[in-house]
């Protein structure tokens, strides 16, 4: 792929720590960068306001970055909270369940989450799918694994005859490196705003501010954040993978 179809890109923008770094990694490499978001009944709802609140912040602290960023998308996925019974559609505890799986794993998640992006991609022009899944520092859920994301790209491709990339630029990182990707990318401006206004809590608390930002400080997303957090200021300036740096 060439020309300017090539640099438009589509970012899964949940409103958490990992797709607001990949929403930066975008608009750093790309001329034109949109936003999809998905309302499926998450018990951490409070995200959801943290989007455009991330976009405005955003593009306030990086005007080369707020020219490159389009219009954002919100998608309702209602269907998908109501057959997921889990910690993150339902009030009940985060444990692990029968399966060694958290049963903060919602089942086929990401899945749809892709498809829809690539249904939205397609329509808006956009060539480049750039998304948050990790298999360094995850609760191991499996639609997060690269293998996962490989076979959902063979498919939108496949199935819409298109030529999408999908992109997962933290696939490979921890948490800590994430966090110093984010200060590569934008400085100490972009981790303020991750910390201050990036959600992350697994139930939705934002009432206790936290030096890694706010959250129960409990549930293991926030245990994750807290953990890198943790390794990348006690470690100094932690420098990413050259694959995961600006071009």
């Amino acid at each position: 792929m060439t020309g300017e179809a090539s640099r438009r890109a589509l970012v899964l923008f949940s409103g958490g720590q990992d797709s607001t770094t990949c929403l930066a990694y975008a608009l750093e490499r790309y001329a034109h960068v949109e936003t999809i978001g998905f309302d499926y009944g998450q018990r951490h709802a409070v995200e959801l306001a943290q989007r455009p609140l991330l976009r405005e912040k955003i593009a306030a602290a990086f005007p080369r970055w707020a020219a490159r960023l389009g219009e954002d998308h919100l998608i309702g996925l209602a269907a998908l909270g109501e057959i997921s019974q889990t910690a993150l559609t339902r009030e009940v505890d985060v444990a692990m369940a029968e399966n060694g799986l958290p049963n903060t794993f919602v089942p086929g998640r990401n899945l749809m989450f892709l498809t829809f992006a690539g249904a939205l991609a397609y329509r808006r022009g956009l060539t480049r799918i750039v998304a948050g899944m990790c298999e360094t520092d995850f609760s191991g859920y499996p639609d997060c694994r690269d293998d996962a994301v490989k076979a959902m790209q063979l498919a939108l491709n496949l199935g819409m005859e298109a030529r999408f990339v999908v992109e997962t630029p933290l696939m490979r990182l921890d948490k800590a490196q994430t966090w110093a990707l984010a200060e590569d990318l934008g400085g100490p401006a972009l981790v303020e705003i991750i910390v201050e206004h990036s959600h992350t809590c697994y139930l939705g608390e934002r009432g206790e501010r936290h030096d890694w930002g706010y959250g129960c400080g409990r549930c293991p997303a926030c245990e994750l954040r807290e953990k890198g957090w943790r390794a990348w200021r006690g470690a100094g300036a932690l420098t990413p993978p050259a694959s995961a740096s600006p071009r």
